[in-house]
């Protein structure tokens, strides 16, 4: 009999609902806005996604719906990245803000005088504090603190069954499949025309 499949399901879904009402609709517009301006340059201004770990696979995400939608989209990692320009927009996903690879990127990012959009669970971290535009998205990332945890035990409060960084990750999916569907009404795309960019060789 299966004890934990549904019930984290249900956790994972309670969850992310709740967060949506939470974040900031003066954040989201923001971040979306930037993304119309960058689309408005027929691809002479490029974005760059990163993540680190499953927040970089949620970022992958991401990057191929913006292709379908018609950005120059790449993603950090990849051996085709172009170098990044002041007009270019770098979208830096991690719950902790902290991921040393994800800030020293975003740190890179701003040197050149690109945008940067964070999306975290804390804007006062490193991560939210170099960002231009900084989406706070609430999850749990990692494992909780040993006083937290304690403290927690002491209230009655129980850790969540979905491990690490899990409710993060899932809230950003959703969230970012949101932010894809507002800039395709945005920008008056259509699915044909994502279907029209859709990858036909695939392995």
């Amino acid at each position: 009999m299966v004890k934990y499949v549904y019930a984290t399901i249900k956790e994972i879904i309670d969850f992310a609902s709740n967060a949506m009402q939470s974040i900031d609709p003066g954040q989201v517009e923001k971040f979306v806005s930037k993304l119309v301006d960058v689309a408005a340059s027929n691809g002479m201004r490029k974005v760059l996604v990163m993540g680190a770990g499953r927040s970089g696979l949620v970022g992958k995400a991401f990057a191929m719906r913006l292709m379908h939608i018609g950005f120059n989209v790449y993603v950090l990692g990849d051996t085709i990245v172009p170098s990044v320009n002041e007009n270019d927009v770098v979208i830096a996903i991690s719950g902790s803000g902290t991921t040393k690879l994800i800030v020293t990127a975003a740190e890179a990012a701003k040197n050149v005088g690109a945008t940067v959009i964070a999306l975290t669970t804390y804007p006062d971290s490193k991560l939210g504090q170099l960002a231009d535009i900084v989406v706070k998205i609430p999850g749990r990332t990692k494992m909780a603190r040993m006083d937290d945890y304690f403290a927690r035990q002491i209230l009655g409060i129980h850790e969540p069954l979905a491990p690490l960084g899990t409710l993060f990750e899932d809230t950003v999916m959703i969230f970012l499949d949101g932010i894809a569907v507002e800039l395709m009404h945005r920008l008056g795309k259509n699915e044909d025309e994502l279907r029209q960019r859709h990858a036909n060789i695939e392995i």
